[in-house]
């Protein structure tokens, strides 16, 4: 199936006493100054509090102007020079506990406000600095900038539980199950061996589907159980169903949501191949761009059927995408001459 068209390119206690040593906690970074979202959001929270500061005193658009050049001369570098820190400190930072990252953020944001009052000092000159103001400015902006991060943490947790039991609902449906066990049951008598291969296939979709994976998984984990899954439909559709894969090696190690992919594959079958006589083409493919990894789930759809679905599990997926990459992750899907495309960027 060509697909490459579809879409064009836009920019994964201690136990008793005997001596073993327990396993160091998982570390929880409260802030990645590292990611495109966090920069941002610094940036332009920094600047929109500058034009409103720019605007007390001035008696004109022009003297705002030049107020407003002059704190973003200084505050812009001091932000990006916290930003460098928090990312270059990001390992060290990791290791300590979330009240220690927050002390360790606030006091960056005061060494950088005393930064940004320097370059200023500079213009200024010989004309007092205001090095205390700058110093609890910056502090707060960042104390700001932490609770917002803060927040948006705690805030994912509930969303990633709620769209995992809503995905682990989708995915293991009494009629998918019922239908498996049914194709099994037909294939014991006549091929043993494709029975116990539907079986196994069976197993590993439900060990996998139930297994506590965290936060992210690999791409290459998840092409893993999209093959079960489709391996599974295919005994069940025959030649109604036709699969094609194209997958890069290098994108294998890019981080995605757990259980992600599967429900796409499975909209894919549900609404190409069950109501197509004839049957359909389903392709799933990955491919490493750059620092970027897109994935792509295309199939035919039969004629004359619009966009079929209420598309809860492709916003599901959407949004588990943006809050595991936030906006370095990107999610399309389009309709174009009797195929249905959903294309997925990552960062690899």
């Amino acid at each position: 199936m060509k697909d490459s068209q579809i879409l064009s390119a836009f920019q994964d206690l201690p136990d008793g006493g005997r001596g073993q040593v327990p396993p160091a906690p998982p570390q929880v970074l409260l802030f990645d100054a590292c990611q495109i979202g966090v920069v941002l959001r610094a940036v332009l929270s920094v600047e929109a509090v500058m034009a409103v500061g720019a605007m007390f005193g001035a008696e004109g658009l022009r003297e705002w102007l030049v107020r407003l050049s002059m704190l973003s001369g200084a505050a812009l570098p001091a932000t990006l020079a916290w930003l460098v820190a928090g990312c270059s400190l990001k390992r060290l930072l990791a290791r300590l506990p979330q009240p220690a990252q927050h002390v360790a953020g606030i006091a960056m944001g005061a060494l950088a406000g005393l930064y940004g009052c320097g370059l200023v000092a500079l213009v200024t000159w010989p004309a007092p600095a205001p090095w205390v103001a700058s110093a609890f400015a910056g502090a707060l902006m960042a104390a700001a900038l932490l609770a917002a991060l803060a927040l948006r943490a705690k805030g994912r947790m509930p969303a990633e539980t709620t769209a995992r039991l809503s995905e682990l609902q989708a995915r293991i449906q009494p009629h998918f199950l019922f239908n498996t066990l049914n194709t099994a049951i037909a294939l014991v008598r006549e091929d043993p061996a494709r029975a116990e291969a539907v079986l196994e296939d069976l197993s590993d979709l439900f060990r996998r589907a139930l297994a506590d994976q965290g936060e992210a998984v690999t791409l290459e984990e998840e092409v893993v159980l999209a093959r079960h899954y489709l391996a599974i439909e295919q005994v069940r559709f025959g030649e109604r169903l036709q699969v094609e894969w194209a997958i890069d090696p290098a994108a294998g190690k890019a981080k995605v949501p757990p259980l992600f992919l599967q429900p796409l594959v499975e909209n894919a079958v549900k609404h190409g191949v069950e109501p197509s006589s004839s049957g359909a083409e389903v392709k799933i493919s990955t491919q490493r761009r750059g620092a970027s990894v897109v994935i792509k789930v295309t199939n035919t759809v039969p004629a004359g059927q619009g966009r079929p679905g209420h598309g809860v599990a492709q916003a599901n997926v959407r949004d588990r995408l943006r809050l595991l990459h936030d906006v370095q992750a990107q999610f399309r899907t389009v309709l174009k001459d009797g195929i249905y495309q959903v294309r997925m960027e990552v960062p690899a």
